[in-house]
């Protein structure tokens, strides 16, 4: 049996950094199933409307602490790593709207 091939390692970040992008990813998760283009139904989108708002306070709070530790630069090529390595591509698609063959 053949394993999945290895994921490059995630990128050295900040404590804050990575709550940053992890809080940064659940908001893509819900918007993505929010996203009526692509819903299932009300229930669900309701759902994930109701924990956006609690994952929207958790990435300000995640930004605000960066920025009183004096982290007030977001480098977006570490960044940008960490969110590809955690499939931050596909999640982010799901935001937006499928072309017409995907309907």
């Amino acid at each position: 049996m053949a394993l999945p091939p290895e994921l490059p390692p995630l990128p050295a970040l900040t404590r804050a950094e990575g709550a940053v992008i992890d809080s940064y990813l659940q908001v893509l998760d819900l918007l993505g199933r929010i996203n009526p283009a692509r819903g299932e139904g009300t229930y669900r989108g309701l759902r994930a409307a109701q924990a956006l708002v609690g994952q929207a306070v958790a990435l300000r709070d995640a930004l605000a602490l960066m920025h009183e530790r004096g982290e007030t630069e977001l480098h977006a090529e570490t960044l940008g790593r960490a969110l590809r390595v955690l499939d931050g591509e596909r999640r982010s698609g799901l935001v937006a709207v499928p072309p017409p063959d995907e309907e």
